[in-house]
């Protein structure tokens, strides 16, 4: 059975109260919505395959009605798009093996990112839990710190062992980097990219466990399913000369403006 996507989609962020209703204008002035783009970035990995928005508010839920997209409407106390995704897909009675959590404020996700996390998925019936990382580049390196010495949270990186096993994930930049460290060579830095596929059975034993303690300081949905035992698997994916980054604050708008023009 074909993977499906939802995109979990809540109005009262902390850091960014009403961002899926943000306007973002491309290079030809056209302003979409944040949500609609998102959607439009699911809808190019399996077009037409089911893509879904999940999300608790009206507003929300009408905006993606008027431009013809899906939904499935959530309880406000989901904790997380995780939490958001199982329950959507239990109301709604969807039964594809694979969720994919395309999360709605990346709305630069390329349709490969998608596309290599499903395929290292049905690649190995063994793997429960997946999600892409993009090696650094200088800029986007120096855009996580210079977020940090603003005091802001930014992307979030990760690190992962020999066979693709993610060791932890943190909205601090891991691994440390000596000041010295010579930047035009590979820069040693994972992006982690805010998707996730699932097989049913690790997301129905997510969300029938509580917050656990790393995912609580972190604020990093990912983390229970570590803490929980249930290893996550780290897929590469290549940029292609696309920049990527997640709406996770105001200064972003003009961040991915800048890309989409």
């Amino acid at each position: 059975m074909s993977p499906i996507i939802i995109i979990p989609a809540r109005y009262a962020s902390t850091r960014y109260p009403g961002k899926p209703l943000v306007e973002l204008r491309d290079g030809s002035g056209a302003a979409k919505t944040l949500i609609r783009r998102s959607w439009e970035a699911a809808c190019a990995v399996l077009d037409p395959a089911e893509v879904h928005v999940a999300t608790d508010d009206a507003r929300i839920a009408d905006h993606v009605a008027d431009f013809g997209g899906q939904v499935i409407m959530t309880d406000p106390d989901c904790r997380n798009g995780t939490e958001r995704c199982a329950q959507a897909a239990e109301v709604a009675g969807l039964e594809a093996e694979i969720v994919v959590n395309l999360q709605g404020d990346a709305p630069l996700t390329p349709s490969w990112f998608v596309a290599d996390l499903i395929a290292a998925m049905q690649g190995d019936p063994a793997c429960q839990v997946a999600t892409p990382v993009l090696r650094c580049d200088a800029e986007t390196l120096q855009n996580f710190r210079d977020d940090r010495a603003a005091g802001k949270v930014g992307g979030t990186t990760a690190v992962f062992a020999r066979d693709m096993t993610a060791l932890y994930f943190s909205k601090e930049v891991i691994p440390y980097l000596p000041d010295d460290h010579d930047l035009s060579a590979e820069v040693p830095v994972f992006h982690h990219v805010g998707v996730y596929a699932y097989r049913r059975a690790a997301l129905a034993q997510y969300a029938a466990a509580t917050p656990t303690p790393l995912e609580g300081l972190e604020g990093l949905e990912q983390l229970r399913f570590m803490e929980l035992g249930l290893p996550v698997r780290c897929v590469e994916v290549q940029g292609r000369g696309r920049v990527f980054w997640e709406l996770n604050n105001p200064v972003d708008v003009a961040r991915i403006e800048k890309v989409l023009s």
